[in-house]
């Protein structure tokens, strides 16, 4: 029961990260009045909406009805505030905006293995549509950065980087995981490579950590161009599951020409646990690619060994990172 009407508590945070609540209660609490009159809703349900909200976890309270006050929760005030540069929320302002709708259509993309979300109205491929709108395009690329701090940490910290001196991020949107790497790693150069509508978000993005001396980000439509920057780790986030199986070993290969014997290819993603049993988040997100992609899916580390080793790489690795996110390596 709690899966099937799970959308009833999802739409509830959802709207609360739509309407800024937990924004709004960043510099303290407020009552249910001040709150509807901050979020513009109507009285008829508004404790219903708060008091669910505490239940679920996302809001703390004192008092009931009219005499109560809500507060975040320390888990809303860091991850849900905007202000914060811990800020999570662009993921789910991007799952209410967009998904929530289009996996609506989950069962007519089973019976079809078509795209459910805006290639059925305008015929153009996911990326197109997203960044011919510079307002959308932004808000991906926040809701990307957001979703894949807590792993891009992860690997900065863990991922031995002193062998290698030079990293180009393939498809690297904001360029925050070259930012977080330049950040603990000082020895090393970075390129964030994306489509040229990216390149102004990644350079705001870069000024504003203070690395442009270290941290570069330039334009790159891996489909169109023959090869890759040559850099002695090569990484992709969330990259090679919006492709077919075709692109994938395409863009496999091209990683491997660009790396130096030695090198460092990286793929994070929800890599899908081999029996294929217990990383959900890896199948549903495989699910979404069929919602949002003409050919795109998610695979096993296993899928990945078989497809870099058919590539020329002589040794694999997997590294856990946050949640249900790994880090698959091969060297070449």
């Amino acid at each position: 029961m709690q899966v099937g009407i799970g959308f009833m508590a999802s739409k509830t945070l959802l709207a609360a990260v739509r309407l800024d609540l937990f924004t709004h209660l960043s510099s303290g609490p407020l009552t249910g009045q001040e709150i509807q009159r901050k979020l513009g809703i109507h009285r008829r349900s508004l404790y219903d909406f708060l008091d669910a909200l505490v239940a679920l976890g996302f809001l703390a309270r004192e008092g009931m009805k009219d005499s109560a006050s809500y507060r975040n929760t320390a888990e809303t005030g860091t991850f849900l505030d905007k202000q914060k540069p811990s800020y999570i929320g662009g993921v789910l302002e991007m799952a209410n905006n967009r998904l929530y709708k289009f996996w609506g259509s989950l069962e007519e993309g089973l019976r079809t293995g078509t795209p459910q979300n805006e290639i059925r109205e305008s015929g153009a491929p996911l990326f197109d549509a997203l960044y011919s709108d510079p307002a959308r395009l932004r808000e991906f690329i926040a809701a990307m950065r957001g979703v894949q701090m807590g792993a891009i940490m992860a690997f900065a910290g863990q991922f031995d980087f002193s062998p290698f001196a030079t990293l180009c991020d393939i498809g690297g949107a904001s360029g925050a995981l070259c930012v977080q790497v330049a950040r603990n790693n000082p020895h090393m150069t970075f390129v964030t490579t994306d489509l040229p509508a990216v390149q102004p978000i990644a350079e705001e993005y870069i000024a504003s950590a203070g690395l442009g001396d270290r941290v570069k980000a330039i334009s790159l439509d891996f489909f169109g161009e023959p090869a890759f920057p040559k850099a002695d780790v090569i990484t992709m986030g969330n990259i090679l599951h919006d492709w077919g199986l075709r692109d994938k070993k395409m863009l496999i290969k091209k990683a491997y020409d660009a790396l130096p014997k030695g090198g460092a290819f990286v793929v994070m993603e929800n890599i899908i646990d081999n029996d294929r049993s217990s990383n959900a988040a890896g199948l549903l997100m495989s699910l979404n690619m069929l919602i949002e992609t003409s050919e795109g899916f998610d695979y096993t580390f296993r899928d990945f060994e078989e497809w870099v080793t058919e590539a020329g790489f002589s040794r694999t690795e997997i590294l856990p990172l946050a949640g249900p996110t790994s880090a698959a390596v091969a060297i070449k």
